[in-house]
């Protein structure tokens, strides 16, 4: 093991226990919950450990400064702590112990930023606890109302704002004017890495997607005693909606997700009143995916109809096809030598990039497995992702 992974393993084995469920292995780190408030004041003492102030935009995203943070044209890395649940250790939490560390190999080197480099810390990236993924990217960048993002809930019926402990600040365009760019290393997602035999990767863009929620009422009455002819039953409604989005999907060489439902009243002996489901939908091309989910909406309506069922679409969030900055990319993949992938994932590099140049890069997954206790990443493809995230750096902030 080389002395980078070995400080890596030593950074990652202090955050690795927090979080994590014993029973499924994953991680329970929602959003401005304990585990994840454990990590943010961790974020904080690796920061004071390196001299690097640390400021909050009012909106729960953190930034810690190696340089003047009055200063402009600063380089922005990092990602986000939060997980989805039952989620992997990699996701998010890589990219900000990666950049703690790309700092050290910069300063051990004796190399002098140019620019300011500020290590960032976005809240409620997954969307697992309010429902909107990006939240604090979103808010910072005015793509969410302030008055939306406080009243969202979580399921124990919690605000954004109580969570926060304040009414979230909103758009921040002094802050954001301070960025140059940003760049987000990130555990893939998929098996590329691992078929092109590469630790390291650039990414070229972000597939468009969305969140969909659907909301199927019916009439709830006794399981034992009404008839089948008689019955208005949103779970077969909804039921049919999962069957139609995957196939809609399939014909598309698109994504569609279906994994989370709620019941009214969920109980074993009564027919549902309401069933609630989101759709997680993804394609290559804004096109597809608009003529994806009109698909699954038309074949539930016409099922509703059948079923004596009535049919609510919410959109809930979207994200239009991010395509990075082409030039910025390119410029890193020469850097590195590195292959250059897109991806169906959404982070908040894809936010961010409507507003600055970004890039991300991407540290090979041997599983190929994400938002599962199965992501992984070896500490050497993890030395790696910091070597070529400090090379950024030092290209980006010291030149």
């Amino acid at each position: 093991m080389t002395d980078l992974a070995g400080r890596f393993r030593r950074l990652w084995d202090e955050i690795a226990p927090v979080g994590r469920d014993a029973g499924s292995g994953g991680y329970l780190r929602y959003a401005l919950t304990e585990p994840e408030v454990w990590l943010r004041e961790w974020f904080r003492e690796q920061a004071d450990r390196r001299g690097m102030p640390v400021h909050s935009d009012g909106n729960g995203n953190l930034f810690a400064w190696w340089g003047d943070p009055a200063a402009g044209e600063a380089v922005l890395t990092g990602s986000h702590f939060d997980s989805v649940p039952h989620g992997g250790a990699y996701d998010g939490p890589l990219g900000i112990v990666s950049a703690f560390l790309a700092v050290d190999e910069l300063r051990a080197a004796g190399v002098t930023p140019v620019r300011p480099v500020v290590v960032g810390a976005f809240v409620e990236e997954e969307g697992a606890r309010f429902g909107v993924p990006c939240l604090g990217s979103r808010l910072l960048t005015g793509e969410i109302a302030v008055e939306r993002a406080a009243g969202l809930r979580d399921a124990a019926g919690v605000s954004f704002a109580d969570a926060l402990g304040d009414r979230p600040a909103g758009a921040d365009p002094a802050l954001l004017g301070r960025f140059a760019a940003f760049v987000e290393l990130h555990v893939e997602q998929g098996r590329a890495l691992v078929e092109q035999d590469a630790p390291v990767a650039v990414a070229s863009a972000i597939w468009p997607h969305g969140r969909w929620r659907f909301d199927f009422h019916g009439e709830g009455n006794h399981a034992g005693t009404t008839r089948m002819a008689d019955r208005r039953d949103p779970m077969l409604t909804y039921a049919f909606t999962v069957l139609a989005a995957n196939k809609e999907a399939r014909l598309r060489d698109a994504h569609a997700t279906v994994a989370r439902v709620a019941v009214e009243p969920n109980a074993t002996n009564a027919i549902p009143s309401k069933v609630t489901g989101w759709l997680d939908a993804r394609a290559a091309e804004p096109d597809t995916l608009h003529g994806l989910v009109e698909a699954v909406r038309a074949k539930a309506a016409e099922r509703a109809r059948r079923d004596g069922t009535e049919l609510t679409l919410t959109e809930e969030s979207a994200t239009p096809l991010v395509a990075f900055d082409g030039g910025l990319a390119k410029r890193l993949a020469t850097l590195l030598d590195a292959p250059v992938l897109p991806t169906g994932a959404g982070h908040d590099a894809g936010v961010l990039s409507a507003h600055l140049p970004t890039a991300m890069l991407f540290v090979r997954n041997p599983t190929g497995v994400s938002h599962s206790p199965a992501e992984s990443a070896t500490d050497a493809d993890c030395a790696a992702g910091v070597t070529a995230l400090a090379r950024v750096l030092e290209e980006l902030a010291c030149r």
